[in-house]
This record gives C-alpha cells, sequence and structure tokens, in this order.
C-alpha cells in the first residue's frame, strides 16, 4: 500500500483555475465515491480551500495512483481540459506525501504561513471522508496524526503569534498603547478598505465604540451600520477626536486632514490619556508632527509594514523549528507504516500455531481419557501458555525488523521458515493491525506527545480492507 497525494495550489496555479476544481458541498459524496471507484485507490480523502485542492489516498501502485487521481480531476471538472490541468498538478508518494500532509495542516504551505484556518479545512474534509466510508486504517492513522502535529506546531512554537498583514498589525500596535481593548472607542475617519480592515479587527478584539465619518453622509450611515457604530459629520469629526482612544484614518485627500493642534486639543479634553492614531492613506492625512505632542501614538504605513516585515522575519523562524518538529513527526508514522509490512506474516503465523497447539491439543485430550473441567482447562492453558512464550521473541522480533531498512528480508525469512502460505494480496484488515497495535511499541511512540482531542476528533475505527 502506497500513501500518495495529487493536487494543485497557490504555488503552481492561478485562482482562475483552482476555484474550477472546487466540489460543492452537496457533490462531496458523490465525488468520494467517483475517486474511490477508480482500480487501485483503496482510501482517499479530497482538501480544497481557496488556496489549494488535493486528494490524499491510498493506492496499490504509486504510478497507477497518480494516474486515476489525475483521471478523477479531469472527469468530475469538465469545464477544465486535461490540457490545462495536468502540467499545474503536483504528485508526491511515501515519505513526501506525509511530510506534504503535516506542513498542509500545520500551516507551513499556506499563502500566510502559520494562519489558523488550514487546520480546521483538515478536519473537516477528514471528517466528509469518514462520513462517506472512503478512509481506513492507514488513512485514518495518518491524517490523524498530521491534525496533532499541527497542534503541536501551534503549542509549541509562536508561528501564528505575530501578525502579517498591515490591517492587522494596527491592532497588534493598538494593544501595545492600550493593554485591553474592551472600554476603547475608535474612530474611522474615510472609507479605505485597509482601514475598515483594522477597524474589524479592532471590533473582534472587543473594541467598546465604533465612530465613523467621511464627506459621503450616506456611506458613512452605511458604515455605521456595518460596524454597528454612530456616524458622525465629516465637519464635526476633530471636535469629536478626544472621544476616539484610537484614530484610524484613510481617505482620498491629497493634503493632512490632522493636523498637531488638533491632535493637542484632543489629548488636553482627554486629561492627557493616551491618543493612538493610525495614517494609511497614501498620500499621507495626519500631519506627521503630530508624534511630537505628549501622549500622542502615531504610525503611518510604512512604519505598520515595517512592523509586519519583522514579524514575518520571526515567524520564519518559528517556521524552521516547525520544520524540525515536522521531520521527526514523519518518521514516527514511516515506522509504523513499515511495521504493518510485517502484520499479514504475524497473522498467519499466529493461525499457524494455533491450528498446530489445537490439534496436538485434540490428540492429547483423546488419551487423557475423561478429564474434570478443571483438568481439561490446565492442560489447554499449558499449551497456551507453551505456544506465547515460544512466538513471544519472534514476533517482537519481527515487529522491531519491520521498521527498518532490511524489513522485507526479515519478513520473507520468517514466512520461509515457518512455511507461511498468505493470500496474494496480503492484505491486511483493521482488525488486525488493531490487534497489534495493542502489543506494539510503536503505538505508544505515537501517542505521546499529543494533544488529547475532542470527542469530534476522535477517529471511528472502520473496517476496510487494505
Amino acid at each position: 500500500m502506497n500513501i500518495i497525494v495529487v493536487g494543485l495550489s497557490h504555488k503552481t496555479a492561478p485562482v482562475e483555475l483552482r476555484e474550477l476544481l472546487v466540489v460543492p458541498d452537496s457533490r462531496m459524496g458523490e465525488a468520494l465515491n467517483r475517486l474511490m471507484a477508480h482500480a487501485g485507490i483503496r482510501e482517499g480523502m479530497l482538501l480544497q480551500t481557496c488556496n489549494r485542492v488535493e486528494v490524499y489516498a491510498v493506492a496499490d501502485q504509486v504510478e497507477q495512483g497518480f494516474s486515476a487521481i489525475q483521471e478523477f480531476f479531469v472527469d468530475t471538472h469538465l469545464s477544465v481540459s486535461a490540457e490545462q490541468l495536468l502540467p499545474r498538478l503536483y504528485c508526491h508518494a511515501e515519505d513526501r506525501a506525509i511530510t506534504h500532509l503535516f506542513r498542509v495542516a500545520s500551516s507551513l504551505d499556506s499563502l500566510v504561513v502559520g494562519e489558523p484556518q488550514i487546520l480546521r479545512q483538515v478536519k473537516d474534509a477528514f471528517q466528509e471522508a469518514l462520513t462517506h466510508n472512503a478512509t481506513g486504517v492507514i488513512l485514518n492513522k495518518v491524517v490523524k496524526k498530521a491534525i496533532s502535529v499541527a497542534k503541536r506546531v501551534r503549542t509549541e512554537t509562536r508561528i501564528a503569534e505575530n501578525a502579517v498583514s498591515v490591517s492587522y498589525a494596527a491592532v497588534e500596535l493598538a494593544k501595545k498603547v492600550f493593554s485591553n481593548l474592551a472600554a476603547r472607542t475608535v474612530m474611522l475617519v474615510g472609507a479605505g478598505e485597509m482601514a475598515k480592515l483594522a477597524a474589524q479587527h479592532l471590533v473582534n478584539h472587543g473594541v467598546h465604540e465604533v465612530l465613523l465619518t467621511t464627506r459621503d453622509p450616506v456611506r458613512a450611515a452605511d458604515m455605521a451600520t456595518r460596524f454597528n457604530g454612530v456616524a458622525i459629520p465629516f465637519e464635526e469629526f476633530r471636535a469629536d477626536m478626544h472621544r476616539a482612544d484610537i484614530v484610524l484614518c484613510s481617505t482620498g485627500a491629497s493634503h493632512y486632514l490632522i493636523s498637531p493642534e488638533d491632535v493637542e486639543r484632543a489629548v488636553r479634553a482627554r486629561w492627557n490619556r493616551p491618543i493612538f492614531l493610525i495614517d494609511v492613506s497614501v498620500p499621507r492625512n495626519i500631519d506627521p508632527d503630530v508624534r511630537k505632542v505628549d501622549n500622542a501614538f502615531l504610525f503611518d504605513i510604512d512604519d505598520l509594514e515595517s512592523h509586519v516585515e519583522q514579524n514575518r522575519e520571526e515567524r520564519m523562524l518559528e517556521a524552521t523549528r516547525a520544520e524540525c518538529l515536522v521531520k521527526d513527526e514523519v518518521e514516527v508514522i514511516l515506522k509504523w507504516l513499515q511495521s504493518l509490512r510485517a502484520t499479514p506474516t504475524i497473522v498467519a503465523l499466529r493461525k499457524r500455531a494455533d491450528a498446530l497447539k489445537q490439534a496436538e491439543l485434540q490428540k492429547a485430550l483423546g488419551r487423557l481419557g475423561t478429564l474434570t473441567p478443571e483438568q481439561q482447562e490446565a492442560v489447554e492453558g499449558l499449551a497456551s501458555g507453551i505456544v506465547n512464550k515460544l512466538l513471544h521473541g519472534p514476533l517482537v522480533a519481527l515487529k522491531s525488523a519491520a521498521q527498518s531498512s532490511n524489513g522485507l528480508v526479515y519478513i520473507e525469512a520468517a514466512r520461509r521458515f515457518y512455511d507461511l502460505s498468505l493470500p496474494g494480496n496480503e492484505s491486511v484488515n483493521v482488525q488486525d493491525v488493531q490487534d497489534m497495535e495493542g502489543e506494539d511499541a510503536v503505538t505508544d511512540t505515537l501517542s505521546s506527545g499529543s494533544t488529547e482531542e475532542s470527542e469530534q476528533e476522535r477517529i471511528p475505527r472502520q473496517a476496510s480492507g487494505l
């Protein structure tokens, strides 16, 4: 069995192509059923966001799996031709596929590194696949591990702590001036998009009141409705500036609208309490000499961009730490996958040993004559104990050896030593793997260090042939 991923993202395809591949929620079940109908595809999951569309799958053969998923994309989206699509697709298998999934879930492959939405989108995609019985024991384990890795990245690094958008940087700087935004008032001067985004972020962080003003009273009234705020006549906003703790300015004016004298009056009326001014207008609308006013803190677009760039650098340093964490976790899951190679052999060995035990027990019990139930139980216990003790060492060694580079050699040797015959496809079922995990130290490794999951995040144990 091989884990593969085929898809495209903001790195390989423009949005005009990405949006053509999106499957509506109402058709997700149909799409997953079509994916699973392809020969050689045993498990599948479809992840789609505004920046990527990807299929993760477990396939019998790597190249056959790649071709099947490429065919799935073309057949499912008739508005896209193979000539348009195929050159944009990337295909990864085994450790590269697992690494890609872990990086995606941890937002290391996102357009904005550290953004939080992708983890929820991975969880949603996984839940859809579970709902439509498209996953099995391998994808269940790997995706569950990806979610756990993403949580570790967010809790053990500072990858998501610093703002990397200008509008959000305004909030971050406001928090440095006012540690608590809950009781603060913001005044929005103008209707620039960046200032409106910053105002929305401030509202989301608990700003108490929003005052709004533009030269167009109708637009001011519309904005007041949007922010649940109060519209102020444009000619009067300077007189009301003292009411605002934070002033966001973004207009199309070609000259300064707010002077140092305006700010001085506002500070005096505020009894010298600080006032924070953000000018995202180009050209600037707030006189830079405002910086000379006591208790006035002015930041312009260059200040915000500088702050964002510094944050980006800090995020990239944290991303380097996260990449190391991902690499270590990929090794853990690869060892688990390698251990699965021994499962059919171990199951066959157990069955053969049990068959021999039962045959010899019947012979012995026949020679011993009538026994009490206690005596028969003792004889059966003796036989089981001997078999279990004899098998314990070889099984432990086989599980451990399966995780090495020479694992297949050990597995083949065990088959020959014990004269084991296996089905042609050497399939592994879910119960076999779960029984193995009850004894395997690899499971303990997988479980350690991961954050506790909520009831919704737990993965049902599904019956699925591999």
